[in-house]
């Protein structure tokens, strides 16, 4: 019998990307509560252009979406990949190439959006230069990650590595079509696509940017830390399987609800219309078998605040993916487009599920890899109250001015004019600005408390290999045999 191995991992990768998330998630959310408090204190931008709300809110989502999010969702997926597959990170030099790089570009680009430099595309503001460094370093993640399953030294791929490289592939595809484009100069180019093509184009990428990096990568992040917390398997390994390909096949034709009423097919609104609907079905399955995998295990609630926001980011993943389709509806969306009930939609999957999850992956992760107790459960509990109420004003703010919004734009008088002017329906909703402006703030105070508790957890500390359990040379031949057709629920590892 051939001798054992181990194999270590490389987790000093996946330690500097949470802390890069950390330091995009603090500068992110302080733009969005500066551009916040503008909308109720307008001389906060002191008449500087680089302050404006127009260039502060692109900068916010940017520092968000793709900094926070991007940085945690490469990290995690490093750190994951591996013990899923008990093999080593494949080309961990270039790894850090696509630290180096995503990091780097991710400056430039707050830069060039702070001096305006903006490609004009919603969740695509970067111009030409970076879109295709963007695009390198993608693929560069891509040959990291996948390389590391194709030298996985267990048979099973997990559900985890399933989402995770849905997001990797998709978000590639999204990427490079939706940015096709002529350069006419370094910071400028002219859209290959026009008219109501380029926005079928935009929203296919828009709202699947939204599906495939906020969703599939976060449902990655879950199925694996949700289970290693708890310390037992998902409730249904099929029913993630199932919801999985219903997921994909599913999200990638919703796109166009964003385009209600405006000069696209009608046919084409219907089909997003209905695809949005359908994805109840797979959204709602991953909730439940969230759920039903905590089931039995609520008292570790008391003793662990990582698992809080893991499982309270479950039932706001269940309200967002709930409240999507209903937006999509036709009747509903000429209420809801162009309000803020729209921003109170985004906010509670971006807050209430997206960081959550994010978070309480933070809070396990850095023990773990400082070989450590985290540093003040006290401070992360008061952290997650600061988070639940912030996030809860905020979108009940939004939703309340949103809904007071569209139906004060729907109010006709007897000529079939609208009764209300623009300005009479800003200074109506004034009072719930203020109320979204307070929970950000909230928000904002809990995250950079959590900064603290996991710097003074990670503080010189040395990052601790963890390897994987030693396997057998001969057992490398256990990939190449065939699994059984029956489902099994596998932990994970």
């Amino acid at each position: 019998m051939a001798r054992a191995r181990a194999i270590p991992y490389h987790d000093q990768i996946v330690a500097v990307f949470i802390a890069a998330s950390i330091g995009w998630a603090l500068f992110g959310m302080l733009a969005g509560v500066w551009a916040a408090a503008e909308l109720v204190f307008p001389a906060l931008n002191f008449d500087l252009p680089w302050l404006t709300f127009g260039r502060l809110r692109t900068v916010h989502t940017n520092a968000v979406i793709f900094g926070f999010g991007g940085s945690a969702l490469i990290g995690t997926a490093f750190y994951s990949v591996q013990r899923t597959c008990h093999q080593s990170l494949f080309a961990p030099g270039l790894a850090w190439v696509v630290f180096v790089g995503w990091q780097i570009g991710m400056c430039l680009s707050m830069l060039l959006l702070f001096a305006g430099i903006n490609a004009g595309k919603e969740y695509a503001e970067m111009e030409w230069p970076l879109d295709i460094a963007v695009a390198v370093l993608w693929l560069s993640f891509a040959l990291c990650f996948f390389g590391t399953i194709g030298r996985r030294r267990i048979a099973p791929i997990y559900i985890s590595n399933w989402f995770y490289g849905a997001l990797i592939i998709v978000v590639a595809m999204l990427h490079v079509v939706n940015n096709l484009a002529l350069p006419v100069s370094w910071r400028e180019s002219l859209p290959l696509y026009a008219g109501s093509v380029d926005a079928v184009v935009q929203w296919w990428y828009g709202h699947n940017a939204v599906g495939f990096f906020l969703t599939g990568g976060f449902l990655g992040m879950l199925y694996y830390f949700l289970p290693k917390q708890l310390g037992r398997p998902i409730w249904s390994y099929r029913l993630s399987v199932i919801a999985f390909w219903a997921f994909v096949y599913t999200y990638i034709w919703a796109g166009p609800h964003h385009l209600h009423f405006n000069a696209i097919p009608d046919w084409l609104q219907t089909l997003a219309m209905v695809m949005s609907l359908l994805l109840w079905l797979p959204s709602w399955a991953t909730m439940v078998n969230g759920v039903m995998t905590i089931s039995g295990a609520w008292h570790k609630l008391r003793e662990d605040p990582a698992l809080k926001f893991i499982v309270i980011a479950l039932p706001f993943y269940g309200l967002a993916t709930f409240e999507g389709p209903m937006l999509a509806i036709k009747s509903v969306n000429v209420v809801s487009h162009f309000t803020d009930w729209t921003v109170g939609h985004v906010h509670s999957g971006a807050l209430g599920w997206n960081a959550f999850v994010t978070f309480g992956t933070l809070y396990f992760l850095a023990p773990k890899l400082a070989g450590r107790p985290l540093f003040s459960a006290r401070a992360a509990n008061i952290h997650f109250a600061l988070g639940v109420t912030g996030v809860l004003l905020y979108i009940m703010a939004m939703w309340g001015a949103g809904i007071m919004q569209g139906l004060l734009w729907l109010n006709l008088d007897e000529a079939g004019e609208v009764r209300y002017s623009f300005v009479e329906i800003m200074e109506a909703v004034a009072p719930y600005y203020v109320a979204r402006l307070i929970g950000g703030a909230l928000f904002f105070a809990g995250t950079a408390l959590m900064a603290w508790n996991l710097y003074m957890t990670m503080r010189g500390a040395r990052i601790v290999q963890w390897y994987a359990p030693a396997h057998a040379e001969a057992s490398a031949a256990a990939r190449k045999t065939k699994p059984r057709t029956r489902a099994r629920k596998p932990a994970a590892a």
